[in-house]
């Protein structure tokens, strides 16, 4: 089977007014071009429980992504949502003496949701599988599916892990110890599976395998990073089998419309929120789903990268629609060693990090500490460390600075700087460097690798400080009046104005990290006024230091990050 490109071609703009085509463009299959929006997602969060920082995470990743797109002035399109049916919610709510869809609307509306604003989030959309929209989408692409053969009743039993909602192999199993000694394990909750033995629809996944191989070979950029690309040829190497794609002995999940005594089976249900979010199945948005599907990332935690790399694009080969362009698989957030999770009672819920260090900092440091696509651990003490050293004493500071010699030595005014020297390119070109390889970093989906790129801005404009000493500048002949003040066209001024304008650079492309230490320097600055809104600012215009008008007004404002007493940190 031959993949074409219109399989990864990308179109236009979401539903609604958020696209106005201003965006890049693509070449389609006839080849003419057309405007293109970046689709973004997150995997949809299970509401067994409230959110810890391993969702947090994830969901501060697509976040820092879509905003940078944003900050390039593309059209953008970021989804998330909660994944609400299948039994671990259904005995969750259980154990609680609620209905299910009870449990998931006390869920979603006090902790899902408000945990979105406690990260500064700037998702466009939020699906539910309890939503009539998904609903009512999934019945209708299953029954499709059905009319055409791609589903048959049998047979089945296997070992079943609850926590996964998946049948699992004798390769994800190992055994048990203390209490659960003598039983068979999950390898990734820890608990024991279940024996179920029930008559079920099935989806014939194992006629796919060559299909998959063939796609990862022809587009390697399909699963990311190389390391779960491999995992995933190799399982798929191993032989796939048939899905058993519904369920008999519970009814908390939406129905088969050809046989109501069976609900789907949740993965088969999740996945499509994907799709049923831009109007899947729905005929009155058709336009809108051609614009925006398929999506361009979809972002996964590593543990349910088969769900994604293997039952999604067969489902979507199955139905004839097109494939999304890459699955992005991260590492796990440890605690103690282990993998963060509620089901291990080691989750830490995001308040608690940020109403200590605040929303930026939780957003720098999961972007900056944890390297995206690989496991890392969090600790207490390394984001206060990294919120002292880098952000208050290295990023805010720098802005106190340059804010507070303008202020002392021109009353405010940016002045009209004097000749430049190597100091003054040689810093520039740090910037421009920065803006490239920050942007190459987000195309290959490396966030991390973006901010460390332009943290080489922060210090060498610290450097830079240091090194022409402006303070020092000010109190040779000529540069102060006699009244103490500064002179346009000086050495201070070039020095003042050089750091001027790397803050400027910086507020732009720190912008969709932390979107409130960004927006107050854009105020400090007086961007706003003189420049525009800080969202309007495209990455590219960071390269070079000529934007801030002359005898605009910085203000010193209040630090960027309040220095935080250790005290605060070590008591958690």
């Amino acid at each position: 089977m031959v993949f074409q490109n219109e399989n990864f071609m990308r179109l236009c703009s979401p539903p609604g007014e958020h696209c106005t085509h201003s965006g890049p463009t693509r070449i389609n299959m006839s080849g003419m071009a057309q405007p293109s929006c970046f689709y973004l997602t997150t995997p949809i969060y299970y509401v067994n429980d409230a959110p810890h920082i391993g969702h947090a995470y994830t969901t501060v990743a697509a976040d820092v992504l879509t905003r940078w797109h944003r900050q390039r002035q593309e059209e953008v399109w970021f989804l998330t949502g909660t994944d609400e049916h299948g039994e671990k919610v259904l005995r969750t709510a259980e154990s609680k003496g609620v209905a299910p869809q009870a449990w998931a609307d006390k869920l979603v509306a006090e902790e899902w949701l408000p945990v979105l604003d406690t990260l500064d989030a700037a998702n466009d959309d939020f699906i539910r599988t309890t939503d009539e929209r998904h609903e009512v989408a999934v019945q209708r692409f299953i029954q499709r599916l059905y009319d055409d053969g791609h589903i048959y009743k049998g047979k089945f039993e296997g070992q079943y892990c609850v926590a996964c909602e998946e049948y699992k192999l004798p390769g994800d199993l190992e055994d048990g110890t203390g209490e659960y000694e003598g039983q068979q394990v999950c390898k990734i909750h820890g608990r024991p599976v279940e024996t179920l033995s029930e008559e079920n629809y099935f989806f014939p996944l194992s006629q796919y395998g060559d299909k998959l191989l063939e796609l990862y070979e022809a587009h390697p950029e399909f699963v990311q990073p190389a390391s779960a690309r491999n995992e995933v040829i190799g399982f798929v190497k191993q032989g796939l089998r048939d899905l058993s794609i519904s369920r008999s002995s519970f009814d908390w999940g939406i129905e088969l419309p050809w046989d109501s005594s069976h609900v789907l089976y949740v993965w088969f249900d999740a996945l499509l929120n994907y799709a049923s979010a831009v109007g899947l199945e729905d005929e009155s948005k058709q336009d809108e789903f051609s614009r925006i599907w398929p999506a361009d990332v979809h972002l996964v935690g590593k543990d349910i990268l088969r769900f994604h790399a293997v039952i999604w694009p067969a489902m979507l080969l199955a139905a004839g629609l097109p494939l999304p362009k890459t699955i992005f698989a991260h590492g796990w957030l440890l605690v103690g060693g282990e993998k963060m999770s509620k089901t291990k009672l080691t989750g830490i819920h995001p308040r608690e990090i940020t109403d200590v260090f605040g929303s930026d900092a939780f957003r720098y440091y999961f972007t900056r500490a944890v390297q995206f696509g690989h496991d890392g651990s969090f600790s207490w003490e390394d984001i206060a460390a990294r919120y002292n050293a880098e952000l208050a004493n290295g990023w805010g500071n720098l802005a106190s600075r340059v804010a507070a010699m303008v202020g002392k030595y021109f009353g405010g005014a940016l002045p009209t700087p004097g000749a430049l020297t190597d100091a003054e390119t040689d810093l520039e070109a740090v910037a421009a460097r920065a803006v490239a390889d920050a942007e190459a970093a987000i195309d290959r989906i490396s966030p991390t690798d973006a901010v460390a790129a332009v943290w080489t801005l922060v210090e060498a404009t610290n450097v830079y400080l240091t090194e022409q000493e402006p303070w020092k500048v000010a109190k040779l002949p000529g540069e102060l009046d006699e009244s103490g003040a500064g002179a346009g066209g000086g050495r201070l001024a070039t020095i003042l104005v050089t750091a001027a304008e790397a803050l400027r650079s910086l507020a732009i492309l720190l912008n969709p990290v932390t979107p409130q230490a960004a927006q107050n320097l854009w105020t400090i600055l007086g961007g706003t006024e003189a420049l525009g809104e800080l969202d309007k600012q495209p990455v590219a215009d960071a390269a070079a230091f000529n934007g801030l008008p002359q005898h605009v007004t910085i203000t010193k404002g209040a630090p960027l990050f309040p220095r935080i007493e250790d005290e605060s940190a070590d008591s958690k």
